[in-house]
């Protein structure tokens, strides 16, 4: 069976199976993405699950917390400090971007991996950074004080900025340390995080992609998943064990709290945590605006991605020089792609917006009553007004965005754009050609991840739907030669990249190098500027000031509504939508099962994807290393009973940026490393569903079985502080 049609055949089923059971199991996972100070009001439903330590062990400001052993990996993941010597682990799909600079085809990380035998073989990575937060205090007062509800935004972010700057910086200046003052709750509440960043980070350890990313897109977003998807980084700091710029001289951080990590293993309804940093969620979003979700935005990504992934992956199949230049990239659109097809399933199998509506009907009925905020009774039919007149907008800025500009040689006309301006500024002479240079050489690491004929046929396939949906925001020159040429693509495919100076590095420099200002008119004439212009020009003068409206509208509002539900359900404890900040969610090991009871049904281990090997596939190929290990029974001391576990799921609300997040148990030891949802509650950024939502996480037993078995990385396991109780 085709990987295709395995994925096909395991929604299929998954459906059914969500059509029969629906609505009536009982409640089993537990929404919500708790601030840390805030835990206190959580303690009684955590200690009834099985929480065993106390709530002030998860979060203080004293050094003690779980919270001081938690990073923000780099710009959107999370990690988790695992030895008092800086070892850091997270997600391998979140180190696959530092595994992508540092390898070549002769060291081809992807392909076999990386394992540092000692710290000087720890490679440094360049930009890339992890964030302590020690401590988290709420501001409100200090932000919102004397500033009307009803004020318009544009006053009031003026003062909120104004605000903002003044109470950072005395933070910073009374901590030495970071401080970031970000909205709550639609900008009804404002909380600072007070944190360290460290800028020394290096490669440690990285399984190849036969582990790392085994089961590729077929799995992702799946159960059950059978990918070790994991990596460790360590930190580096100064001689203080402050942050400090990357030196020779740094040492490991030396770490005050880390997490031991437990091998005894887990079952079905034990108590676990997540602790990370969840990206974005919309929970309190209207129905109205759902429905641009899933009837626009959602499908209209997907068919686009579904295209060029297609592309990328033909190409990728058969160049392993191209395998490298995309690999990275094509991981980040298929994630979302994949994402937003289980979301769109998610929500119209829970029927979201008809459940939002019943909810909308009380609270307008309650908002009609009550005169506690007299804005409240006009809300509603003022958003339902504002998101219909947006849609005919929404869906052709959607087009643009992930047809035409989906084309990464059409992305390069904002190179030109930069020239143009630099002609514009008067810039000439010897300093003309000096700020091209830097110009043209900010763009080699966009050449190193391109390739010309890959692009080109992502261009005849995305240019040829977005004709197809939505041609009109295009020169007529261009649509003309498409419609003469009996609508074949090829055509202006081939007038396009022959003609073009931007489809490489070579003939970006050799064109550079006698460039001068006159010669700006001449470059707006380049087919790819032209497309790019008209294209931006379309965003810039009609859709963006339309978008911004909108945007700006109905922010007010949500604002205005979110004020209003938090006083109509002021006898709630309600947690503020992801917004990248530190949080805690809490649930307990459960399966999610498509098929009917199986032996699967909240964990997997390594047989099952030894059985799904295939030599023939990039993706189901399994290590030789790890074949060999497997038909030895060779586990070490991280199997059980002959067998050993890989994956499991439980009942955590999570969201992308969990990703690396340690999973934890009663008593805050560490037993997994969540890194996905599962496909029938991808909708869980807007709406939670306890029968369906599962993270799932890759099992530590398996973890610490690949660094010490089939890594030989039994030095960083000497680290660390393994626990049996």
């Amino acid at each position: 069976m085709t990987q295709k049609r395995v994925w096909r055949s395991f929604v299929t089923k998954s459906l059914l199976f969500l059509s029969v059971v629906g609505f009536s199991s009982a409640a089993i996972g537990k929404e919500g993405m708790w601030l840390p100070p805030k835990l206190k009001n959580q303690e009684k439903d955590m200690k009834e699950l099985g929480l065993q330590i106390a709530i002030d062990g998860i979060y203080n400001t004293n050094g003690t917390g779980l919270n001081n052993a938690i990073v923000l990996f780099g710009k959107g993941c999370t990690g988790e400090v695992i030895s008092p010597k800086g070892l850091v682990l997270t997600n391998h799909h979140c180190g696959y971007g530092s595994a992508q600079a540092l390898s070549t085809t002769e060291k081809d990380y992807f392909a076999n991996g990386y394992w540092a035998k000692n710290l000087q073989e720890e490679l440094p990575c360049k930009g890339l950074m992890v964030t302590f937060i020690r401590k988290i205090e709420n501001v409100t007062a200090r932000i919102l004080d004397g500033v009307a509800d009803e004020l318009n935004d544009s006053q009031r972010d003026s003062i909120i900025k104004t605000r903002i700057a003044a109470v950072e910086k005395e933070i910073a200046t009374n901590t030495g340390m970071d401080a970031n003052i970000k909205p709550f709750f639609k900008g009804n509440e404002f909380w600072v995080a007070i944190s360290e960043t460290y800028k020394d980070i290096r490669f440690v350890g990285f399984p190849p992609n036969g582990i790392g990313a085994f089961g590729g897109d077929v799995e992702n977003w799946m159960w059950p998943r059978h990918t070790g998807d994991f990596s460790i980084f360590r930190v580096y700091a100064g001689a203080d064990n402050k942050p400090a710029e990357y030196s020779p001289a740094n040492k490991p951080y030396e770490a005050a709290k880390y997490f031991p990590i437990n091998i005894s293993g887990y079952k079905v309804g034990d108590f676990t945590m997540v602790y990370g940093f969840p990206g974005t969620t919309n929970e309190y979003i209207s129905s109205f605006a759902l429905r641009h979700v899933y009837n626009i935005a959602d499908p209209i990504a997907i068919e686009a991605r579904t295209r060029k992934l297609d592309v990328w992956t033909k190409y990728m199949g058969g160049s392993r020089d191209v395998f490298l230049k995309y690999t990275s990239k094509r991981a980040t659109v298929a994630n979302g792609w994949k994402k937003w097809q289980g979301e769109v399933i998610g929500l119209k199998l829970n029927n979201a917006t008809g459940k939002k509506e019943i909810y909308e009907k009380s609270f307008q009925k309650w908002a009609d009553a009550d005169k506690t905020l007299p804005f409240a009774d006009t809300l509603l039919p003022a958003m339902k007004a504002l998101a219909g007149s947006a849609d005919n907008t929404i869906y052709e800025d959607q087009y643009i965005k992930e047809a035409a500009l989906g084309i990464e040689l059409i992305q390069q006309g904002a190179f030109v754009d930069k020239i143009v301006g630099c002609a514009r500024a008067g810039i000439s002479g010897a300093a003309f050609t000096d700020t091209l240079m830097k110009l043209v050489a900010a763009q080699e690491g966009f050449y190193k991840n391109f390739d010309e004929a890959t692009d080109k046929d992502v261009f005849k396939s995305l240019m040829a739907l977005y004709f197809t949906k939505c041609s009109s925001t295009l020169p007529e020159y261009y649509v003309s030669i498409y419609r003469s040429n009996n609508q074949d693509i090829n055509v202006l495919a081939d007038m396009v990249y022959q003609s073009t100076m931007l489809t490489s590095i070579t003939k970006l420099k050799e064109w550079a190098s006698y460039l001068t200002p006159a010669d700006t008119v001449k470059i707006q004439r380049d087919h790819v500027y032209l497309l790019y212009d008209a294209l931006m020009k379309a965003r810039k003068e009609r859709l963006l000031p339309a978008l911004n409206a909108y945007n700006t509208r109905m922010r007010y509002l949500e604002r205005l509504y979110m004020k209003a539900q938090m006083v109509q359900r002021k006898d709630k404890e309600l947690y503020p939508d992801a917004n990248l900040t530190l949080r805690l969610t809490y649930g307990q090991i459960k399966g999610l099962d498509p098929d009917g009871p199986a032996k699967y049904s909240f964990q997997t281990t390594l047989g099952e994807a030894i059985a799904l090997d295939d030599p023939n596939s990039d993706i189901f190929k399994v290590p030789a290393r790890l074949k060999e290990l497997y038909t030895k029974k060779d586990y070490g001391r991280w199997g059980v009973n002959g067998v050993m576990p890989l994956a499991f799921t439980a009942s955590n609300h999570t969201s992308g940026g969990n990703s690396g997040s340690p999973v934890l148990n009663a008593r805050g030891e560490l037993i997994g490393t969540n890194f996905d949802r599962a496909y029938e509650g991808t909708m869980s950024d807007y709406y939670f569903d306890p029968n369906r939502c599962r993270n799932i996480s890759v099992d530590i037993r398996y973890t610490l079985f690949i660094i010490d078995k089939f890594g030989g990385a039994g030095w960083l396991i000497d680290e660390m502080n393994i626990v049996t109780r």
